[in-house]
């Protein structure tokens, strides 16, 4: 088997990341088991380097995004260009189309293999930020043409995501999807005595584990909470998370008096699991997300969810949740709705469909996206492997 060396790059990483961390993670994981060498460069308030469970993760200095709640990014390109000539990679993989586009045309030079991981649409995150609908798409097209001329190939984690690839006739989109941990993650997780913590025997527990930031619209979370109150239902919601809209969003809750709890960023992973298994119904109020990797992880505790309809989650989710429009009654609706549904029905649903996104899946089809040796795997009843 031939080893390969393969560099990651990726920006807007922060300490408090949950899913394109998580993402990079059990990914470098996989290729490092797989025989091959994963090599992780990220920005951060210092430099480091460090060997790790998902190989070398190497750390550069790099400053602070305003107004992203802790979001730092690679600036310096002349080091990281130094950096990248002194690794050698036999392949490179970026998860940044913006800032670190510059990458491909060094590794055309290089030649080097370079792939772009797109972890959002550009036209989603664009509405997001206020551009209206038309502009958007053309600002994504623009950018879009570029980096699937730039790059070897791009990956999509859904067909959601690839969408706006084909719009622009992009011939070089390949279809690889994340993963959630099934050993990790599993429904035994779930805590009467941490449930009780939260909300009464009479109350419905709803979660929402989400960066608190604009393109997540944590608002409608708050929005659902209100509606549901409004029509008698007894509910409570617990934000995990944090960003910069939380002191607007806290403020809210205090001022319209809904029993919400800010937990902040939940850095034990087996304190997030306990909660999102304890949970009634968990929320991914997102329209711009490609993928969910925390929907996917709250299905396999055995929790639905409810997803934007504007996301890629629907098709992520199938019948293992409910979808909703962009608004607070919708999404309401929608948990009315599944809390009609007998409690064994709906968390055995969810967690067999989370059973079919281990994280051995979502390696194989990077690797292949990187023309890079696949490890035979054995065959595992119930998708675990």
């Amino acid at each position: 088997m031939t080893s390969l060396r393969i560099v990651r790059l990726a920006n807007f990483v922060a300490p408090s990341s949950g899913g394109l961390r998580t993402a990079l993670r059990e990914l470098g994981k996989g290729f490092k088991a797989a025989g091959h060498e994963p090599v992780l460069i990220v920005p951060g308030e210092r430099a480091d380097d460090r060997d790790t469970e998902q190989g070398r993760v190497i750390t550069l200095p790099g400053p602070l995004l305003p107004g992203t709640g802790g979001y730092r990014v690679l600036t310096d390109k002349r080091r990281v260009a130094r950096l990248l000539e002194e690794l050698a990679p036999d392949r490179l993989e970026v998860s940044d189309r913006t800032t670190l586009r510059w990458t491909g045309k060094w590794a055309r030079r290089a030649r080097v293999p370079a792939v772009m991981v797109s972890h959002e649409t550009a036209d989603g995150v664009l509405r997001t930020w206020g551009l209206s609908e038309g502009a958007a798409r053309r600002a994504a097209d623009a950018l879009n043409v570029r980096t699937a001329h730039t790059y070897a190939r791009v990956v999509c984690t859904t067909e959601f995501a690839e969408r706006e690839f084909v719009r622009i006739g992009a011939r070089n989109v390949v279809r690889a999807p994340l993963g959630v941990d099934l050993v990790e993650r599993h429904p035994a997780l779930r805590d009467p005595g941490l449930r009780a913590r939260y909300a009464r025997v009479d109350e419905s527990l709803l979660v929402t584990c989400t960066r608190l930031s604009v393109e997540k619209r944590p608002g409608t979370a708050l929005d659902a909470l209100e509606a549901l109150l409004r029509r008698g239902r007894r509910a409570v919601l617990v934000v995990a998370g944090d960003g910069p809209l939380r002191p607007r969003l806290e403020q809210r809750a205090r001022e319209r008096g809904l029993p919400v709890t800010f937990l902040g960023h939940v850095s034990d992973r087996g304190a997030l699991g306990a909660l999102q298994a304890s949970a009634d119904v968990c929320l991914a109020p997102g329209p711009a997300e490609t993928f969910g990797l925390a929907a996917l992880e709250a299905m396999a505790c055995g929790t639905p969810v409810v997803v934007s309809t504007s996301s890629a989650l629907p098709e992520v989710i199938g019948s293992a949740g409910a979808v909703a429009a962009d608004h607070g009654e919708a999404f309401a609706d929608a948990v009315d709705m599944l809390l009609e549904l007998p409690e064994r029905e709906r968390r055995e649903t969810a967690r067999a469909r989370a059973e079919c996104f281990g994280w051995s899946t979502a390696v194989d089809a990077f690797l292949a996206a990187h023309d890079a040796t696949v490890p035979v795997r054995p065959f595992v009843p119930g998708g675990v492997a």
